[in-house]
């Protein structure tokens, strides 16, 4: 993590993965809405569709890693809220998917990101230099401990949407309404990945993310 750090603070373009982590982002924060609003028929069902819509069809390590990330933000926050795989299995998740479950999803998302674009680097060179290492984790591990290291440092979709609105004159008509929390999540793309890819280590406050 610290090698792949260092290579972005250097040369943000490297490996393409910044670009790759937005451009996924912003898409996924769209899918939210329509997720918010229609759910989803069946987990199966749930994955084919981000992986139709927001994992594109690149044929890079980074592309490869936005796809591959987005199967463990699956596994993951079924595995955080069992509701989500009762609800789909009974059909209520047809209604919508409740909004703490897609701002877990949005977060999984990019710290699976990072956790697979890293074992997929890291596993080549140690399968070609040091065979004997596999070993030590067969269980993959450590990307479930890169992805957990990155999860802690992501802030939540949900959690700027219920921050304080910024201050502003309540009786201006021209003061903008809250964002719906797709939008949210949209303008956090930027400050999430940089927090991601270790590109900035401070979180921001209010309602609007940062360029990272």
């Amino acid at each position: 993590m610290r090698a792949l750090h260092e290579t972005l603070r250097a040369d943000r373009s490297a490996f393409g993965l910044y670009d790759v982590a937005c451009a996924a982002g912003e898409r996924l924060a769209r899918v939210m809405g329509s997720l918010a609003a229609e759910g989803g028929e069946s987990a199966d069902a749930l994955l084919a569709r981000l992986i139709r819509e927001v994992g594109g069809d690149g044929g890079t390590l980074a592309d490869a890693a936005v796809r591959r990330g987005l199967a463990t933000a699956v596994r993951d926050v079924r595995a955080r809220h069992p509701e989500l795989d009762h609800a789909l299995d009974t059909g209520t998740a047809r209604g919508g998917i409740a909004s703490d479950i897609l701002c877990d999803l949005y977060r999984f998302f990019f710290a699976g990101l990072v956790a697979e674009f890293l074992r997929s680097v890291v596993a080549e060179h140690l399968k070609l230099a040091v065979p004997v290492l596999i070993a030590v984790d067969p269980e993959e591990r450590i990307a479930g401990s890169v992805a957990n290291t990155v999860l802690d440092w992501l802030p939540s979709p949900c959690e700027r949407a219920d921050a304080p609105p910024e201050p502003g004159p309540a009786a201006d008509p021209s003061h903008e309404a809250p964002a719906a929390l797709p939008e949210i999540a949209g303008s956090m793309v930027p400050e999430v990945v940089g927090l991601a890819l270790g590109l900035t280590t401070e979180k921001t406050t209010g309602r609007k993310g940062a360029e990272a």
